[in-house]
């Protein structure tokens, strides 16, 4: 499997670290591409440099470089993953608005009816989000916002965060055995 895995500027840099940890531990490829707050994000609430991010990826794209094999239709990938997925990149994805290598890549997966995950990040969310979430949900991108079930006892912020990364790898039918699953 390749798996693309776009890192925006909302907050939850964490799940984006975890999503990248977990592709590479089950042996899926990934292609990382982070705009400008995603690095930011990254750094701030992680620790972690763009050059440490880079090497938890397979590949790693330039936003800016809108000729990376990730731009095009015909480099085939299984889909892509935004986490976690600011409301401006959201926007972007909902009206086509693909001024940079990440909402090209999404774009791509829209097109070619490749799966797309979105994790936003914002609360409370306005009427705006909501439609734009609409919008997109109703052409068949997968809107999760990382809201927690709290069912399996969660002991820690650990927990919490392996459980939204196991959910986000079942939208792509990937196996792991990151989160308790249902009467287990």
């Amino acid at each position: 499997m390749k798996i693309v895995v776009g890192i925006s500027g909302g907050s939850g840099a964490i799940y984006a670290l975890g999503i990248l940890q977990a592709l590479r531990e089950l042996g899926v490829e990934s292609h990382l591409v982070v705009s400008n707050m995603g690095e930011y994000v990254v750094e701030h609430e992680c620790g972690v440099s763009l050059d440490e991010l880079k090497k938890m990826a397979d590949f790693y794209y330039e936003n800016y470089d809108l000729a990376a094999p990730i731009a095009s239709g015909s480099f085939k990938t299984d889909g892509m993953i935004i986490v976690p997925c600011s409301m401006k990149t959201l926007a972007s994805v909902a009206h086509g608005f693909s001024e940079s290598l990440l909402t090209r890549c999404a774009d791509v997966c829209i097109k070619d009816r490749r799966k797309l995950v979105l994790l936003p990040r914002e609360t409370p969310l306005s009427s705006i989000h909501l439609e734009n979430m609409l919008k997109l949900s109703n052409i068949g991108v997968t809107i999760m916002p990382p809201t927690p079930g709290f069912y399996n006892h969660p002991q820690d912020i650990s927990d919490i965060v392996t459980s939204i990364i196991g959910r986000c790898l079942d939208q792509f039918d990937i196996e792991h055995n990151l989160l308790k699953r249902w009467g287990e």
